[in-house]
């Protein structure tokens, strides 16, 4: 097993093109929710245990080898906002492509084929670290690592926020992502006999709403 692509995989310099997309960072800082290294942890924890935890447990399923169509549909049930939707399906895209480039494999060449628009992010996260010879349980750290690793990198651009006091941040969060890292890897294992009714589908609504807000503006400096 090759443990170290779990650091390739989750590092903020991988191409994956997270860097055009806040998770939902702007647009809180436009409504006035994030104001200050308090408020983007606030956001951060409420993100990780809602859509954070969604996105690991489909992770995870693709990693444990989920049919990765069936799990792009669960993507879709869960996902109620089309511009998240449109969104995880761009980040999807880019990262297919950086992972085919780095860990190439018959599955990810099968997903590129049959979702040439693009697959949702979590599941394509999933596969690629299936192809890296990673485990359901890797794959949901690095899905529930990036669902706050994102919007904190976000707001230090967004806000001029002490990168010190993000880092800080994400180090006081491993304890949930822990968590819901475990939450995640325990329900993708119950999916070949339960279905994928199995894996969490927690939502979180005001992101929902603010990402439709998000898209219609005609000045912003993220996708998402």
């Amino acid at each position: 097993m090759n443990r170290a692509a779990l650091l390739v995989l989750a590092d903020g310099r991988f191409p994956a093109g997270g860097h055009a997309h806040s998770g939902g960072a702007e647009a809180a800082v436009t409504a006035g929710r994030i104001r200050d290294a308090a408020g983007l942890e606030e956001f951060c924890r409420g993100r990780l245990h809602t859509s954070g935890l969604a996105a690991a447990g489909l992770a995870a399923a693709a990693a444990a080898g989920c049919d990765p169509l069936l799990l792009d549909r669960a993507a879709d049930a869960r996902t109620a906002a089309p511009a998240l939707r449109q969104a995880a399906r761009r980040l999807g895209r880019q990262l297919l492509r950086a992972a085919r480039t780095a860990w190439p494999s018959t599955d990810l060449d099968a997903l590129a084929a049959a979702r040439p628009q693009g697959a949702h992010q979590s599941v394509v996260l999933g596969l690629a670290a299936r192809s890296a010879g990673l485990t359901r349980l890797d794959a949901a750290y690095a899905a529930a690592y990036d669902s706050v690793s994102g919007p904190a990198t976000a707001t230090v651009r967004l806000l001029s926020l002490a990168p010190l006091d993000a880092t800080a941040i994400l180090a006081r969060l491993a304890a949930d992502i822990d968590h819901v890292a475990a939450l995640a890897a325990d329900a993708a294992q119950r999916v070949p006999t339960e279905g994928v009714g199995a894996l969490p589908a927690a939502s979180a609504p005001l992101l929902d709403i603010r990402a439709e807000q998000h898209a219609a503006r005609p000045v912003r400096l993220f996708a998402s």
